[in-house]
This record gives C-alpha cells, structure tokens and sequence, in this order.
C-alpha cells in the first residue's frame, strides 16, 4: 500500500476521486439527456394539428372571425380586436384564448368550434404573410 504524508491510503483516496468523477459525469449527461427530451417535447407540443388553409378561410369568414379581426386577420381599431394574422401564439396559446378569452371577444366553445376546425381556421392564420415593417415602406421613409 502507498500512504500520504497524512497516513491517507493512496488507492482508497483515488478510488473516492474517481467515484466522485463517475457521479459527476452521470449527472451530467443526466442532465443532458433531460435537456434534449424536454426540447423535444417543447417542439412537438408547438407544432399546430396539421390543418387545412383552404378550409380554415372558409371558416374564418362562415363564423365570423372576420367581422372583428378583418379578412386578413390584420385587427381593427373600430371593434378593439387583435391583428391575429399570422398567429404569434403556438397553436394550444391560439386555442385556450378561443376557448377562454380575456377581452370582450366571446368564448368559442369546442362544441362551437371544434379542434379540427380550429385547427384549419390557425392554419389559414399561419398562411397569412407579415406585413413589411415601415422602414422598408418606401412612402413612410420620406
């Protein structure tokens, strides 16, 4: 056996040296592993039910989403409704205020509403192009 200038066995201190490596690298890659799941998990749960545009302009316009929110979804000042086109919330954050809105617009019900067809009117949202921010609106820049 080896000892230290402190009468510590060699062997039994770098036995502790590497446990405490071990442990350290398992909690590490622990760590990582639950990382990656959550950001998969994160990345699925952002992505809408696949959803039909066609269908879901068709919807936005028979139940009457444009009569506040405009045809485009671009808001209007007159009723106080929200540009909700193209949609900044994931697909569950559209959903829940649908179902349970915080303003004066009325709640939608699945009944009402249901997934699917929600689902087609957010990807109708989703199609909707951005509109050019004012710096690049050449009549706003004079």
């Amino acid at each position: 056996m080896r000892w230290n200038e402190r009468g510590e066995d060699l062997n039994v201190r770098g036995a502790r040296k590497w446990n405490r490596f071990a442990i350290l690298v398992l909690f590490v890659l622990a760590g990582l592993f639950f990382d990656f799941s959550v950001v998969r998990a994160q990345q699925s749960s952002d992505a809408p039910p696949a959803g039909n545009a066609q269908n879901g302009k068709k919807l936005f316009m028979s139940d009457g989403c444009y009569e506040c929110h405009g045809q485009m979804g671009q808001g209007a000042a007159q009723t106080g409704a929200a540009r909700i086109g193209p949609p900044q919330l994931s697909f569950e954050g559209f959903q829940s205020y649908v179902r349970n809105p915080k303003n004066n617009m009325p709640p939608y019900t699945a009944k009402a509403i249901p997934d699917q067809e929600l689902a087609d009117i957010y990807a109708y949202l989703k199609s909707i192009p951005m509109p050019p921010k004012g710096k690049d609106i050449p009549l706003l820049n004079k």
